[in-house]
C-alpha cells in the first residue's frame, strides 16, 4: 500500500491468488511456521479487502471485538445492532479462525466508514485462536459487549469571588 502497488494488493483479494503476492506476504512476516504464514496471508487478504480503492493505509487499533462495537447505523451500534451482535456471535463461537465471518466484519467496518482493528493484533490473535490460556474469543466477546467507556467530567473546583472576601 505504501509503495502504491495496487495490483499486488488486488491479487491478495482474489480467490485464485498468484503465489507471488502470498510468498511476499510470508517473507514480510519473517515466519517459517506454516500456521503463522497462513494466518498472516489471511490477515493480508483482510487488509486488501478493507483497503480496496483506498489511497492511504489505515493501521487500525484495538481488537476485532472493540472494532465490531462500531458496526451499525443510526439506530444502534455494536450490541445495539442486531446484525453486528449476530456477526460477533458467529465469530466467537467458531473453533477455528472464521475467515469468512472475519471478512464480513471487515467489510461491514469499511462500509460504515469505521477504522479497522489493529492488523498486527489481529494476526497475533488468530495465531493464538485455539490457545485456551489466551482466551481470544472470550476477550473479543467482552470487548464487544463491554459498556462504552465514559469520559470523566472535569472536577468542579470551588471558586470564591474576590469581592466576597472583604
Amino acid at each position: 500500500m505504501n509503495s502504491r502497488d495496487y495490483g499486488r494488493l488486488a491479487e491478495l483479494r482474489r480467490p485464485t491468488i498468484s503465489q507471488n503476492a502470498h510468498v511476499e506476504a510470508g517473507w514480510k512476516a519473517g515466519w517459517n511456521d506454516e500456521k503463522r504464514r497462513e494466518v498472516f496471508e489471511q490477515v493480508a487478504f483482510l487488509f486488501a479487502v478493507y483497503h480496496r480503492g483506498a489511497g492511504e493505509p489505515s493501521w487500525g487499533y484495538g481488537s476485532l471485538g472493540h472494532s465490531a462495537r462500531r458496526i451499525g447505523s443510526g439506530v444502534g451500534r455494536g450490541p445495539d445492532d442486531a446484525g453486528a451482535a449476530r456477526l460477533i456471535d458467529r465469530i466467537v463461537s467458531s473453533r477455528r479462525p472464521p475467515l469468512r465471518h472475519l471478512q464480513h466484519a471487515i467489510t461491514r467496518l469499511r462500509s460504515c466508514g469505521e477504522p479497522p482493528p489493529s492488523w498486527a493484533r489481529l494476526a497475533d490473535d488468530l495465531v493464538r485462536w485455539t490457545d485456551r490460556e489466551a482466551r481470544i474469543r472470550y476477550r473479543w466477546a467482552v470487548d464487544f459487549h463491554a459498556p462504552p467507556s465514559r469520559a470523566r467530567a472535569p472536577r468542579a473546583v470551588p471558586t470564591t469571588p474576590k469581592d466576597s472576601l472583604t
